[in-house]
């Protein structure tokens, strides 16, 4: 449900006047009206409920309260009213469950409500009227469901990490209502990015509420609680997206490191400034991809609590009929090990992986010295090849597996026939099969496989004959794609996993033979190349013909002298100004549109910072980049629900994600670093969600398990997050690193190798160089480098390190990231 915000004064019931509290206990009284299993304590401390579990609950170690009038038991008539209100904060962020109970010890067991409270007291809102329903465990109940009393509740049940137990740590419960609440509840919320603010960079943070309001003075505070900015935000403007009146307060001039209070009179959120505020979560962006390897263990060495047995072997896969071939009729047995799992579900799509493979090739090849360094902590962490590169491979190498040697066509997919149940992946016990080859399979492999032998084929030597076995496949797949153009997926009648279906192929054609002509030059691609029914939109999996015009622009230095690069370019830099125009001008300074709330809105909008990004590196004009900052606040806050949407970040994170390992692995909250589906209206899950906090498309977002078309998550949307977190915080270290201004910009079209080096670097695509410097990572130049015409840098009498070189030319200033090893 949405929140709401509450004041942080209590006000006495007596100056309450109509307010219908039918119940209310907040423990001033010194009575404690609890019963608990053994692994819990309960007593009353500074007017608290306070339970302390000790670590070694049962799955359902639970905590009784009983409503009292001074210690007597008596039973409550909550019929006019069934709204509990509670105010708790907690140690461990724990999964509080709390049910009702009857006279007749029915419990709302049916559909029930958890909170999860955090280290700060939070008041939460529980909605009972839908909730009644009864499940006959082992109780008085003689049908298979029942209906609670209303009329005749006798208290409350709490369960701690239910299903799972082991709670350890402490709960403060400061007072608990029936009805209404004993605070007063505000009817206005603050929304903002509560990941964090980047120094000199923009920093918005809203105001928003359901009814039109007056400008809203504010404060605001440092850690010292002394003040250090004060203001008063915008008039508010109508967001008929989320059916709210929003108004901005811009504090981006306050740009000293720290956590920071903004404050209104009557609410007040926490947030940080600082420049490092991407880096764990661009790693978690990242990370997310090692949790959802198929065929392999997670050890707790890389795992922690979200260690699990290894699952999906995938050494038995069965050619399905659809599939079959001469050279491998049906039910042949293949092996297709490895790859990761699409999204909630245990399946693996080609068409999604290439959407979601290629961005994070490009996040390599267009910030190479970056990830170089980047750690992501994985097993083959530490080797010569960067860990993004050998998490990748992952995925490369089951992609392999899905072509058939004999004909170079694709499998679609590796599934099972159904969806598995919510079982963890060394549960599963579906047969496995790959179906059918298709048009759109072999396209994506093949620009994938295209890309990827170009990158690869940096580290020969640690993987001989793997770049070349990549470009081979592709190759061999776009022959087959040719000779085989409008092979169409659609499930056979037998399967009914995700389909990932197209019946227009054009721009995975377009993709496909541009990224083959970058990596051969062979003139037969060039030919099948034609710019102008390239789509500039934004990429997706149906369409994603515009990394077509990415790549091209990344490569215009080797490609413009044979195809149009300019109109590759300027299709790109329309979208990116419709974009920018979009977050300068929008209520609420976001990068979507009202019609972009589809399926998964928040990959488009991630998407669209990637596109942003792009536009700055290829025109050096600084607003894309600033657009792309604020642009990236939607998914971490500042939106229609007030939800982080990237688990485990954030003071309002998703955490009933629908991921089946984080459902089954009882760990209380989900993998961190995956985005959210997002918000859109369509709630095709209605029939199995509760009902939706709102219907407005930028608000219609449920945070439970249930709601597959808006909690999911999935490789091709977790890709672009990862894209944009990283390079935004690549930019800002390079700017902190350097104390640059606008002015210096980093071109990744220029080109040093080797890179890392131990000595000789050279350099080229850069011309007109008026000067060279090198820069330490405290910003101090160093001078014992020696520089050859130009055309290369010797670094051997310098320490292993970080480096920046900058480059001034008669285009402006530029920089490139080296590692001295």
């Amino acid at each position: 449900m949405k929140r709401k915000i509450i004041l942080i004064v209590i006000v006495l019931h007596s100056l309450l006047g109509t307010a219908q509290i039918i119940y209310s206990d907040a423990f001033d009284k010194g009575i404690k009206k609890a019963t608990t299993s053994p692994s819990i304590t309960t007593s009353i401390s500074n007017n608290n409920l306070r339970l302390v579990g000790n670590g070694t609950g049962s799955p359902w170690a639970n905590t009784i309260y009983s409503f009292h009038n001074s210690g007597s038991n008596v039973n409550i008539n909550a019929s006019s009213n069934m709204k509990l209100y509670i105010k708790v904060k907690a140690e461990n962020s724990p999964q509080m469950r709390i049910d009702l109970i009857d006279v007749n010890n029915y419990v709302t067991n049916l559909k029930p409500s958890s909170i999860y409270p955090s280290s700060t007291y939070q008041i939460f809102e529980i909605d009972y009227s839908k909730k009644l329903g009864y499940i006959k465990n082992d109780g008085p109940c003689s049908s298979s469901s029942c209906i609670i009393d209303p009329t005749n509740l006798k208290g409350i049940m709490i369960f701690l990490n239910p299903g799972t137990g082991a709670y350890n740590g402490t709960i403060d419960i400061e007072w608990l209502t029936l009805g209404e609440s004993i605070e007063t509840t505000v009817d206005y919320e603050v929304r903002y990015n509560q990941v964090g603010y980047f120094v000199d960079k923009s920093k918005t943070i809203n105001v928003v509420s359901f009814n039109n309001f007056s400008p809203k003075n504010y404060t605001i505070l440092n850690s010292s609680d002394d003040i250090v900015l004060s203001g008063t935000t915008t008039t508010p403007n109508y967001w008929s997206d989320s059916n709210e009146y929003v108004a901005k307060a811009d504090v981006s001039t306050l740009n000293t490191p720290g956590v920071y209070k903004f404050k209104t009179d009557e609410l007040e959120i926490l947030y940080n400034v600082n420049s490092d505020v991407y880096e764990s979560i661009s790693e978690a962006a990242l990370k997310y991809y090692y949790y959802n390897r198929a065929s392999t263990a997670i050890s707790s060495t890389y795992g922690g609590v979200y260690a699990r047995n290894i699952g999906h072997e995938d050494t038995q896969v069965y050619v399905h009929s659809s599939a079959a071939s001469p050279t491998r009729p049906v039910g042949t047995v293949i092996s297709s090990p490895k790859g990761w799992y699409d999204a909630g579900d245990y399946n693996k799509y080609i068409v999604n992986s290439g959407i979601a493979t290629y961005t994070l090739l490009a996040a390599y090849e267009h910030y190479e010295t970056y990830y170089q360094s980047k750690s992501i902590n994985i097993p083959e962490a530490g080797g010569v090849i960067p860990d993004i590169l050998d998490e990748i491979k992952w995925n490369l190498d089951w992609m392999l597996t899905m072509q058939e040697p004999s004909d170079g066509g694709v499998y679609h997919k590796l599934t099972g026939l159904n969806f598995s149940s919510i079982v963890m992946p060394k549960n599963y016990s579906l047969k496995r099969y790959v179906v059918q080859k298709s048009t759109a399979a072999a396209l994506n492999f093949a620009a994938v496989m295209a890309m990827a032998s170009r990158i690869y084929s940096d580290y020969n030597t640690e993987l001989p004959g793997y770049s070349t076995a990549l470009l081979n496949a592709a190759k061999s797949a776009y022959a087959w794609a040719k000779a085989n153009p409008a092979v169409y997926f659609t499930n056979p009648v037998d399967v009914k996993t995700g389909q990932y279906g197209d019946t227009n192929v054009a721009g995975e054609f377009q993709w496909a033979a541009v990224e083959l002509f970058i990596s051969t030059g062979d003139l037969q691609y060039k030919s099948d190349i034609n710019i102008s029914t390239i789509k500039n939109d934004i990429p997706t999996w149906q369409s994603p013909e515009p990394l077509a015009l990415i790549s091209i622009a990344f490569h215009k230095s080797l490609l413009s002298s044979q195809i149009d690069t300019n109109t590759a370019i300027n299709k790109l830099i329309s979208t990116a100004d419709a974009l920018k125009s979009q977050v300068a001008s929008s209520v609420m300074n976001i990068s979507l549109t009202s019609q972009n709330y589809v399926w998964g809105s928040n990959s488009r909008i991630a998407n669209q910072v990637f596109l942003l990004i792009r536009a700055y590196e290829i025109t050096n004009d600084a607003s894309y980049l600033n657009a792309a900052y604020k642009a990236m606040d939607y998914l971490l806050g500042r939106n229609g629900t007030g939800y982080c949407y990237v688990t485990g970040y954030g003071s309002q994170p998703p955490v009933n994600s629908h991921h089946r390992i984080s459902k089954a692995d009882n760990v209380v909250l989900p993998i961190p670093g995956m985005l959210a589906g997002g918000p859109h209206s369509g709630q095709q899950d209605i029939s199995a969600c509760a009902v939706y906090p709102s219907n407005y498309k930028a608000a219609s977002y449920l945070d439970d398990w249930c709601s597959y078309s808006t909690n999911e998550v999935a490789i091709n949307w977790n890709a672009p997050l990862a894209y944009a977190l990283n390079a935004l915080q690549y930019y800002q270290d390079e700017r902190t690193t350097l104390g640059l201004d606008e002015n210096i910009l980093s071109n990744q079209n220029i080109m040093i190798y080797p890179n890392p080096s131990s000595g000789i670097v050279k350099f080229k695509n850069i011309e007109n160089i008026n000067s060279i410097k090198i820069f330490d990572l405290k910003g101090s130049e160093v001078n014992n480098v020696k520089i050859s015409e130009n055309k290369s840098i010797d670094f051997g009498n310098i320490e292993e390190g970080v480096y920046f070189i900058v480059f001034d030319t008669s285009k402006g200033v530029f920089t490139k990231k080296i590692i001295k090893k």
